[in-house]
């Protein structure tokens, strides 16, 4: 059985280790919320055996690495010798064909772009049983419509990766609590200057005079020695049969979270793995949802309309009585990554987390599609699992220049059930 991290996709499919005829898409560690990292029905599921090996020349900072080697992997690599991934998302479980495919971004992403822009090259391999070399000096055309392009090109095999060379693994972490949405856009623009990370935390259930509050992460690299990162400790061993995360617990961990992370002053030395993987410390958090999962919805707002329309996605998600678990805002920079499809662009980001809770929380996602196009904003594909195939167009304007390179035989339940309605091939 395979699902999509937020679980509410999931499909039986058959299972191969290479290319076969009929329809199919590589599978890489299923970190993807929705049904982009899921074959179309009754396709084949790519699943190559792991490879680990792994070259890094250090004078370069170039890293060569299978496709199905996890960002964790890379970590413990690179790490000792003074290498950090230029762009991570929030999880290390990831795998580098998927980081690509995704062409995910970070909490540095005003400074570096998206993780397209670190790739030097990736080999491609497409149904017509042939390899390809991508790059930004050969076949630029499927190297631009691999990165971003959700798997939809081929079989990514290998890729070469650009690391930066830091003087520790470690974060010298500063928290700074705000008292409104306002509060942080203050002081947004002038972190992001100061520092490689910046990432805000949202108490998205609070109300009245404490609407909007939260508290900003802001990081450096700091010389220290590489300590790498251990297995979760702990996990969620099966789904309860309902959501552990409602209004009253969401509410409790708010205060709680803030409470602890508040009171710290000062800068702080961090272990790379809390700063930047938080949640991996739970094995399988996502069951905590329950069994209908979860639905995770991030939106790009343009930096002119943010103040706006951002407390007022807050407003209506309490309106409409849900909670989000995780609420997270960030502000992408200018620099723009080489991928036809890209989600980060500049503007702020807003991530919440709800559990499926049917109706009311489709109802809810519309409204908040709707806003964000509204505004000129985006919908994140690969955190989605129900967006509309107009909200796809209007997110992604050129998404028929993928489509014009995507290798026939690979079709996702995602762009089945986007692209395809819009008269893709």
């Amino acid at each position: 059985m395979f699902e999509s991290f937020g679980r509410v996709h999931r499909g039986r499919f058959e299972i191969s280790n290479q290319i076969v005829p009929g329809s199919q898409l590589s599978f890489g560690n299923g970190r993807s919320y929705g049904d982009s990292c899921l074959p179309a029905e009754c396709g084949t599921a790519i699943v190559p055996e792991r490879n680990s090996s792994i070259q890094f020349d250090t004078e370069t900072g170039v890293l060569v690495a299978h496709a199905n080697t996890t960002l964790a992997d890379i970590i413990l690599h690179a790490g000792p010798r003074g290498w950090f991934l230029p762009v991570t998302p929030g999880t290390k479980h990831v795998t580098l064909g998927g980081a690509i495919a995704n062409d995910v971004h970070g909490k540095n992403h005003h400074l570096r772009g998206a993780f397209g822009c670190h790739v030097e090259w990736l080999e491609l391999v497409r149904s017509d049983e042939r390899t390809y070399m991508c790059s930004a000096r050969e076949n630029l055309d499927l190297f631009a419509a691999t990165i971003g392009g959700m798997g939809l090109t081929g079989h990514i095999s290998r890729a070469a990766v650009r690391m930066m060379k830091v003087p520790g693994v470690n974060v010298a972490e500063r928290v700074t609590p705000f008292n409104s949405i306002d509060g942080y856009f203050d002081v947004a623009a002038q972190m992001d200057l100061d520092n490689e990370y910046s990432v805000a935390w949202i108490d998205q259930l609070a109300q009245g005079k404490d609407a909007g509050r939260g508290l900003l992460f802001a990081g450096n690299h700091v010389e220290s020695a590489f300590v790498p990162h251990r297995a979760a400790k702990i996990g969620v061993p099966f789904a309860p049969p309902i959501s552990a995360l409602n209004g009253m617990s969401v509410r409790a961990f708010n205060m709680a979270y803030r409470f602890a992370k508040g009171r710290k002053t000062g800068v702080q030395t961090t272990h790379y793995n809390p700063f930047f993987y938080p949640l991996d410390g739970v094995a399988n958090w996502n069951r905590l949802y329950g069994p209908r999962g979860l639905h995770q919805h991030q939106s790009v707002i343009p930096f002119e309309a943010a103040r706006r329309v951002i407390p007022q996605m807050l407003q209506v998600s309490r309106d409409a009585g849900h909670a989000s678990f995780l609420t997270v805002l960030k502000r992408f920079g200018a620099t723009k990554s080489p991928a036809i499809l890209s989600f980060a662009r500049a503007g702020y980001t807003l991530t919440l987390d709800f559990p499926h809770r049917g109706k009311s929380t489709l109802q809810l996602l519309d409204l908040l599609d709707a806003m964000t196009i509204g505004c000129g904003g985006a919908v994140n594909p690969y955190k989605d699992s129900r967006m509309s195939a107009a909200t796809f167009a209007a997110s992604f304007p050129d998404w028929k220049r993928l489509e014009a390179l995507r290798d026939p035989a690979f079709l996702s339940g995602f762009w089945q059930r986007t692209a395809m309605q819009l008269g893709g091939r």
